[in-house]
């Protein structure tokens, strides 16, 4: 997954991320009835979460 498809997009297990629905898809793992290139047909991605 690049940074241009999902900017937000972290990898699994980083410090302060979670589990995320997609906002490409909202969560259905299909766009134009092609798998999401953001979340791979998963319709979830890891952001990071909370702030300073």
């Amino acid at each position: 997954m690049s940074d241009k498809e999902n900017p937000e997009a972290v990898p699994a297990g980083s410090a302060g991320s979670g589990e995320n629905i997609c906002r490409k898809c909202n969560g259905e793992g299909r766009v134009d009835d092609k798998q999401c290139p953001e979340c791979r047909g998963t319709g979830k991605v890891t952001t990071p979460i909370g702030g300073a």
